[in-house]
């Protein structure tokens, strides 16, 4: 067990800590790991490892080895799942507890939430250049498209029916460019977010309302949410467009078949955002938005939130785009993992102050 000596130093360790008796039972957990494994110690203990912490790799018998050498275990690059959440992308460090004879210590470091959380004002800096460009672009590219189009229109007016689909050709792939603009300068808007308390649970039940009387009546929408949530500390109709795109985004993948969409809130308080100042900010509001679609392309799931990359034949590739730029606004983190039969996007948001918490929506 843990010592009162080693209890500060146990609490205060950033990353999921678990101690492991001889029969790999979990004896203790750190409260980083309660929010990892969405659990409490006092719940978890005397349950075998494997059962609560799945391991997309043959660890058991490298595990194994080590205990029965006294020697640590090192293993990077690994996803690692709870049974209720997606996995992630961890590394493991495993050793021996000192003075205790087969008791292992069990460190998980995700890497969603130590290296690959950071923001560099540089690129961002550089993104906002590039999409004032783009904004400035579209706006000088529709003048001319109008022009275009209304001279399509005159001349369809003297013209056979045989030649009138020529001009209406022009006429529609005209208003099809404008209409992609018109979404590149929503995507340029740089309005900042009107920060102030937000109960996620009702921008959730919005938007689901909202897609199931539109693009998403064909779907199924389960709520699985933590009731207990505290108010988040954001903009409630910026949020709102979030969870929109994302459940279009899911509904347009499931296809005219339709699917079932699953909207999930949880608390995980060890969940921070690294900055590249060494700063950070606790970001401890999760959202997930689950469907059980075909899965993103492999070959762009890496750069799924950038501008026009898409998944789907006449996609703009805007609308995640426009999702990332609203969260990265919000000083929170979204994130994807895709197989197919189960997409998972999850945005972290931070919450308000315990000092504000009571105030009303």
């Amino acid at each position: 067990m843990i010592t009162d000596d080693d209890s500060a130093l146990w609490a205060s360790l950033p990353v999921p800590a678990l101690l492991l008796d001889p029969e790999d039972r979990i004896e203790a957990i750190n409260p980083a790991a309660e929010g990892f494994l969405n659990a409490s110690s006092k719940s978890i203990k005397g349950h075998l490892v494997w059962e609560r912490v799945m391991i997309n790799g043959a660890l058991e018998k490298a595990f194994l080895k080590a205990k029965q050498n006294a020697s640590p275990l090192f293993v990077n690059d690994i996803d690692v799942g709870t049974g209720d959440r997606s996995p992630l992308h961890c590394n493991l460090q495993i050793a021996p507890y000192a003075d205790m004879p087969g008791y292992m210590l069990f460190l998980i470091s995700p890497r969603e939430l130590a290296g690959h959380l950071t923001q560099d004002h540089t690129v961002k800096s550089a993104a906002k250049s590039a999409i004032g460009m783009a904004e400035m672009l579209a706006h000088e590219i529709k003048n001319p498209l109008a022009g275009i189009t209304g001279a399509a229109q005159l001349l369809s007016m003297g013209l056979s029916a045989e030649d009138r689909e020529l001009t209406d050709l022009i006429v529609g792939e005209s208003r099809r460019i404008v209409k992609l603009l018109e979404q590149v300068e929503q995507f340029g808007n740089l309005t900042m977010p009107d920060m102030r308390p937000v109960n996620l649970h009702d921008v959730l039940d919005r938007a689901r309302r909202s897609a199931l009387l539109g693009f998403g009546a064909n779907m199924k929408i389960i709520e699985e949410y933590d009731p207990s949530l505290p108010l988040a500390l954001g903009d409630p109709d910026q949020l709102l467009q979030v969870i929109l795109n994302l459940l279009k985004n899911a509904a347009q993948a499931a296809g005219p078949q339709g699917g079932t969409i699953r909207l999930r809130s949880f608390f995980e308080h060890s969940f921070r955002l690294r900055r590249a100042d060494g700063g950070g900010k606790s970001l401890p509001l999760q959202i997930e938005v689950i469907d059980d679609g075909p899965g993103l392309p492999q070959d762009i799931a890496d750069d799924i939130f950038d501008p026009f990359v898409s998944g789907r034949e006449n996609g703009t590739g805007l609308g995640l785009a426009l999702v990332s730029k609203i969260i990265s606004d919000h000083d929170g983190w979204i994130s994807v993992n895709s197989v197919p039969g189960k997409t998972v996007f999850r945005i972290s948001l931070p919450m308000v102050p315990r000092k504000k918490n009571k105030e009303k929506t």
